[in-house]
């Protein structure tokens, strides 16, 4: 399976999408702040990378465009969660780097699904 680090600052939903994605098979890596996902990413060059937008200090389109600079690891997919689904979020996360977005809360039926699109 694959290799995931997750950038989420929130215990509750670090602790879902782990549960969620190591019951399906996957290596899950974890960041709670996005100076650590970034050092983590080019550390473990994980398959995929689930970033929260809502993050302290950095926030995840800093993270975003910051991955995208790392020629190791700039082609990984890099999935936003977010709360954030207003008009023009959808627009800002991808012009940050990310590839797509998975929108909180998230539903612990499908997620793994989502997530594995992009894989």
């Amino acid at each position: 399976m694959a290799k995931i680090l997750i950038i989420e600052d929130n215990e509750q939903n670090l602790y879902l999408e782990t549960f969620i994605l190591q019951k399906n098979g996957h290596e899950i890596i974890q960041a709670r702040s996005g100076e650590t996902g970034i050092a983590l990413a080019a550390q473990t060059l994980p398959d995929l990378i689930l970033l929260d937008i809502q993050l302290p200090g950095m926030d995840g389109y800093t993270v975003a465009e910051e991955l995208r600079k790392n020629s190791v690891i700039a082609n990984r997919p890099i999935i936003a969660v977010t709360s954030y689904a207003l008009t023009g979020d959808r627009e800002r996360i991808l012009e940050a780097g990310c590839t797509s977005y998975i929108e909180k809360p998230i539903n612990p039926d499908t997620f793994h699904m989502e997530v594995s699109q992009f894989l």
